[in-house]
């Protein structure tokens, strides 16, 4: 069901609209000031072409563009006026959002991060992308978990960041979370067509969830982005996709209440649910241990591959990046968005 881009909206829909932003060119603060007026105009054409949208979705680097510029000058904060006029914008226009920024980090270095704003104004869900594209992305490892947040018209959100939806474990965990829809924003250029487009589908069938997926579109001059906006339904089908045109808005409307249908009643390939219940048809329950070595060895801090030593990239020093000295400070408690920026 996609309701024609949420021209049809049903009583119990979702119009979640994804934008193809152009890819921009960011080298000083007021290219930064400049890019995030564009990203809230933005904010009002989603809603001036479509009284029904939701949730309107924003692609990482939306505000920084591809350089990978760490510069301080242009980081961002919660607190920040790039984030305050996002969040005026989406008060004005009654309408959800999910933003990108590059957030200032005074332990090291910045975070990719991610927000979703609701209509009110209100960030609702914070995350820092636990999976930077290595070698090529200086980001530190985000550090808060993956949270998910109450959405519009009784949803439930997620959203992980490019890089992360290769990874089948992070679809599983906004899913074991309760989500329903799973925004994924990207940056990514061409060569990536095919893997994006088939994780974003088995991340869908997979956990009986919606995926909203959306990347940066054209060119900067030197980075070409390919847009790519897909919604793919929880059973894995393609509801709607765009090209490569910069600056598109595609849009469906999704059905969360016929996602927690399918996890209630499906038998066959309720993938999420028989996953912790292994063979229930001939053990009560089903199996219920932890049959997977890389998990158990990953808690245990001894995850290592049988080719290990053969890896030739384990910094960034082949893209230019110094070779790292600090080690990974762990994980921190999730933080409330709301008190972060009160």
């Amino acid at each position: 069901m996609s309701g024609l881009g949420g021209l049809n909206k049903s009583p119990n829909g979702v119009v979640v609209g994804l934008v193809q932003l152009q890819l921009p060119v960011v080298v000083t603060p007021a290219d930064v000031k400049a890019q995030a007026e564009r990203i809230a105009s933005l904010v009002g054409k989603a809603r001036r072409g479509s009284s029904t949208m939701d949730l309107v979705v924003f692609p990482e680097y939306s505000l920084h563009g591809l350089s990978m510029d760490t510069n301080p000058a242009l980081m961002c904060s919660l607190d920040g006026p790039e984030v305050a006029l996002w969040r005026g914008a989406c008060r004005e226009q009654r309408i959800w959002g999910c933003f990108s920024i590059m957030e200032k980090n005074s332990e090291g270095s910045p975070y990719n991060s991610g927000i979703i704003v609701d209509d009110r104004g209100e960030i609702e869900l914070y995350y820092r992308k636990l999976h930077p594209w290595v070698p090529v992305e200086p980001w530190e490892p985000g550090n808060i978990g993956i949270p998910v947040c109450d959405g519009p018209n009784g949803s439930r959100l997620s959203l992980i960041i490019c890089h992360d939806g290769m990874f089948p474990e992070m679809a599983r965990e906004c899913a074991y979370q309760g989500a329903d829809i799973m925004i994924r924003t990207a940056g990514y250029t061409a060569p990536i067509r095919h893997s994006w487009s088939i994780t974003n589908q088995a991340n869908a069938f997979c956990n009986l969830m919606y995926t909203a997926s959306v990347c940066m579109c054209g060119s900067d001059g030197t980075f070409d982005s390919m847009g790519e906006a897909m919604i793919v339904n929880y059973d894995g089908t393609l509801l709607a996709s765009g090209g490569g045109r910069p600056d598109e808005i595609v849009a469906a409307e999704l059905r969360p209440d016929l996602v927690r249908e399918a996890r209630r009643v499906w038998s066959v390939e309720n993938n999420i649910y028989q996953f912790g219940h292994r063979g229930y048809v001939a053990v009560k329950g089903g199996a219920r241990d932890c049959p997977y070595t890389y998990m158990t060895d990953l808690v245990a801090g001894r995850y290592r591959l049988p080719w290990e030593e053969e890896v030739l990239h384990k910094d960034g020093t082949s893209c230019g990046f110094p070779e790292p000295t600090r080690e990974y400070g762990g994980p921190l408690a999730p933080p409330s968005a709301v008190a972060r920026v009160a």
